[in-house]
């Protein structure tokens, strides 16, 4: 059993008695309980649903027969939502059917942390309120803000808050309101009845005071004591003697008395709420009485004065130099209405000044209309009057000062009325960079005084300050206005004088000087998309900053437009540069750089333009093909998608660097060309993106050529031993390789002769046999690659014979002839002799020895008739 006593528990009961009992638990935390009267029987299962949230939550209770099971506990999310608990019974038949439901509204969270503060524009009656509370699952519609306002008690409640603030302008002015909480408050309508639910309170009370609003109609009356001032209540004063000045307001009505107010006036105030001698809701009394208090004070039965019958004065000293105190004694009388009603106050405030300086603070009660004070020394007096209010817990607050009133007491007696005329017309010419004219409508009797300031010169950093002249305002009785600086602002204000005393002001005029501008304005390219621009400025000159601006085609906004690109801060260098980078490659730009004041508005100075195209980018060749003495080309420029109908691009240089130059020009539109170059050499091949000031050429690529074969092989002469060789090449060869060798038959050794190095287109084989055919080959070589061989076959011419050479071979031959039948001839003969010299042997030795005798002479004789 869950220990429910020890919650604390809120039971929320059916309207119809029934007893199925919904708690809600201080943690926020629903137990619900099943009495017997919702039991319908032992055997049905209860379930709970639960609705509110974002999603339904489903319990079961535990199975039971005679006793009742455990209530269930369910830990609500949200703070200040209300729930729906509906008890369901489901039978045996798992039919369902809702017993009761039961609507349950959880306590928001409460506020954390409250600040009141004056409403700005109307302090008077007007509050902000800015709270703190928890917003995570924390839900309420209103805020109920409870206080005391002065005896009563009020509570408000407020739906119209934004971001945890919220203004109250219905307040009575001057009034202490105290122990202020706030609550949420949660609501919920469930079956025509409504549920509401307030949260704690989970911060400090509050205290607030509003603001007073400030006295009406005063009325300062200012008599000298040499008098008889029974002569003055007689009427027998002169108007040197009396002046009366009112601060009359308009008549008010009822209606608006929470009209705004306006501000403080900028004298010094004495009476501060939040110094400590306030703290404790007491004024501040003087310690002694200042040099014009009156210590009489007038019987009840005198009228128009407060305090008493004027004291007699001593005479000063013998010799001393201060004038006789009766031409200097002046009685300030001073009166005023009460602050417009409701505003609850106090008592009044009196402060009188002397050149400037505070002299004291008087405090008088609600009921005091009139205050009396008397001036014994020369100056210039500044009076005002404010309410305050100090009842209750809530610190003293003081309205602002109604409007101030001035006079002058001179050291010889006579005092002067305050100078309210301002200035009228005023109006400021530039005459040039340095020097202006003030002009405004004159008024008589009176000596100008121009005020002058810098606006510039506060903004800028000491270090980097060019105007030092009218940093501190400088006043001159001159209407011309020198010493300016170009490009600073200046505000320019007039008062009329009527020694010693000095009128108000005029309307502040405000005048700026245009900047001078940057001069040597130059453009230094760093690349395709980036450059450098640097100028000049002139010595003297007050500005902001420079503004560097483009103007370009855009081809995202197909529009072309200055645009700002960079701003660069003053400094004190006389020269300054910017780098600009993300430029479009081969684009038109025109940059300007001008010089922006501080002024409001800002001025800017001058349009000093450069113009520049910028270089394209390298292109890339993507292919280089080569067929039938033909180049194919082609080239990609930037990525796919760069337009070049707004290029700056004029044409492609197609340029194939071998032994030869070839170049050709591609108009910007194409990105592919065909070159014609002859075989057989290595080219460079490069395209150059070309604009009218500059170029980016793409990186090389690099193409070798095989040399072509020989187109056509003569033999133009022939000899027994030599064969004349020419011919016709194609493209380009270093030089030749010539060879030739004998035809034999197949399979028979070749003799092969070394071939021959000719840098000519012709050449002479020589030490060939006669008669003899050959085959012969031409190789061109170029770059050391030779061509496919061209083959000739040409044959060497017969030998022909000498006729006398022929001749005596045939005599010579016939000789031989002769002489061998002479031979046989004589071995015929021989023969012949040998048989006819068996039969005789003697007449044959004779015979045979003069044979042997005669033979030889025959024979020479022979060979010499021959």
């Amino acid at each position: 059993m869950i220990p429910i006593l020890t919650w604390l528990l809120i039971i929320i009961f059916l309207q119809d008695g029934s007893t199925f009992q919904v708690a809600l638990t201080q943690d926020n935390c629903l137990v619900i309980s099943l009495e017997s009267p919702d039991v319908l029987s032992t055997k049905s299962v209860y379930l709970v649903k639960i609705t509110g949230e974002s999603k339904n939550y489903f319990f079961q209770f535990e199975e039971f027969n005679s006793t009742l099971p455990s209530p269930l506990v369910f830990n609500a999310t949200y703070h200040g939502l209300y729930y729906i608990i509906t008890l369901i019974a489901v039978n045996s038949n798992m039919a369902s059917r809702s017993i009761k439901s039961i609507t349950v509204l959880t306590k928001p969270l409460p506020v954390s942390h409250v600040v009141i503060h004056d409403y700005r524009p109307s302090p008077q009656t007007g509050v902000v309120f800015e709270v703190q509370y928890p917003e995570k699952f924390n839900v309420f519609s209103r805020v109920n803000i409870s206080y005391w306002e002065g005896s009563h008690f009020r509570t408000v409640l407020y739906k119209d808050f934004f971001k945890g603030k919220t203004v109250f302008n219905h307040w009575l002015p001057g009034t202490c309101y105290g122990n202020i909480t706030l609550q949420l408050v949660s609501e919920a309508s469930f079956n025509k009845s409504t549920l509401v639910e307030y949260s704690g309170v989970g911060h400090r009370p509050q205290f607030h005071r509003t603001v007073p609003f400030p006295p009406r109609n005063i009325s300062v009356q200012i008599l000298r004591l040499n008098l008889s001032f029974t002569d003055l209540l007689n009427g027998k004063n002169n108007e040197d003697s009396l002046k009366k000045y009112q601060d009359f307001t308009e008549p008010e009505s009822s209606a608006e008395m929470f009209e705004d107010q306006n501000e403080r006036s900028t004298f010094p105030s004495l009476y501060n709420s939040t110094d400590p001698q306030y703290k404790n809701n007491t004024l501040p009394e003087a310690t002694s009485q200042p040099f014009w208090w009156a210590n009489e004070t007038l019987p009840p039965d005198t009228d128009g004065f407060v305090n008493g019958v004027l004291p007699d004065y001593e005479d000063p000293p013998v010799g001393s130099s201060v004038p006789n105190s009766s031409s200097l004694s002046f009685k300030l009388l001073i009166s005023w209405l009460p602050p417009k009603a409701p505003t609850a106050y106090d008592g009044f405030n009196i402060y009188i000044f002397r050149d400037g300086n505070a002299s004291a603070v008087t405090a008088v009660d609600e009921s005091a209309h009139e205050f009396v004070a008397e001036m014994r020394e020369p100056g210039k007096y500044w009076v005002e009057i404010t309410s305050f209010s100090s009842t209750g817990s809530c610190e003293i607050r003081e309205s602002s000062a109604a409007k101030a009133i001035s006079f002058y007491i001179s050291p010889a007696g006579d005092w002067l009325e305050e100078m309210t005329e301002k200035p009228r017309d005023v109006a400021v010419k530039i005459v040039n960079s340095t020097t202006a004219v003030v002009s405004w409508a004159p008024s008589p009797n009176t000596s100008p005084i121009v005020s002058v300031v810098s606006l510039t010169c506060p903004k800028q950093k000491e270090s980097q300050r060019l105007e030092k002249h009218y940093c501190k305002e400088v006043n001159s009785s001159s209407n011309i206005i020198e010493n300016l600086v170009p490009g600073a602002q200046y505000k320019v204000a007039v008062y009329f004088q009527r020694s010693p005393l000095i009128g108000p002001p005029s309307k502040a005029v405000l005048f700026a000087i245009d900047p001078p501008g940057v001069t040597d304005l130059l453009l230094y390219p760093l690349g395709p998309s980036a450059v450098v621009l640097g100028w000049r400025r002139p010595y003297l000159g007050a500005f902001r900053k420079y503004m560097v601006e483009m103007f370009y085609f855009n081809p995202a906004a197909m529009s072309s437009e200055w645009t700002p690109y960079y701003e660069v801060a003053a400094t004190v260098s006389l020269t300054a540069s910017v780098k600009v980078t993300h430029l479009l490659p081969a684009w038109y730009y025109k940059f300007r750089v001008t010089m922006v004041t501080w002024g409001e508005p800002q001025l800017s100075c001058c349009d000093t333009t450069v113009s520049f195209v910028t270089a394209p980018v390298a292109p890339q060749i993507t292919s280089v093909e080569y067929s039938n003495g033909l180049l194919h080309i082609t080239w990609a420029y930037g990525d796919g998608a760069f337009d070049l109908s707004h290029s700056r691009i004029l044409h492609w240089q197609v340029i194939a660097e071998g032994k030869n130059r070839i170049k050709k020009s591609v108009s910007r539109s194409g990105t592919a060309t065909v070159i014609s170059v002859p075989p057989g050499d290595i080219y460079n091949i490069t395209v150059t993106a070309c604009t009218e000031r500059s170029s980016n050429t793409s990186l090389p690529h690099i193409v070798t050529l095989d040399p072509a074969p020989i187109r056509t092989l003569f033999a133009v002469n022939k000899t027994q031993t030599s064969v004349t060789l020419l011919w016709v090449e194609e493209g380009i060869a270093d030089y030749f390789e010539v060879s030739c060798w004998q035809n034999r038959e197949p399979g028979a050794e070749t003799n092969q002769k070394d071939p021959v190095a000719v840098f000519s287109h012709i050449v002479t084989i020589s030490s060939l046999q006669p008669d003899t055919s050959y085959n012969c080959s031409v190789t061109s070589i170029s770059h050391r690659t030779p061509s496919a061989p061209t083959f000739l076959t040409v044959s060497t011419l017969v030998a022909e014979l000498n006729p006398n050479v022929v001749v005596i071979s045939v005599l010579a031959l016939l000789s031989v002839l002769l002489i061998a039948l002479l031979f046989l001839m004589l071995i015929v003969l021989r023969r012949k002799h040998l048989q006819m010299s068996r039969s005789d042997v003697s007449i044959g030795k004779r015979g045979i020895s003069e044979t042997a005798s005669i033979t030889p002479k025959s024979a020479h004789t022979a060979q010499g008739s021959y």
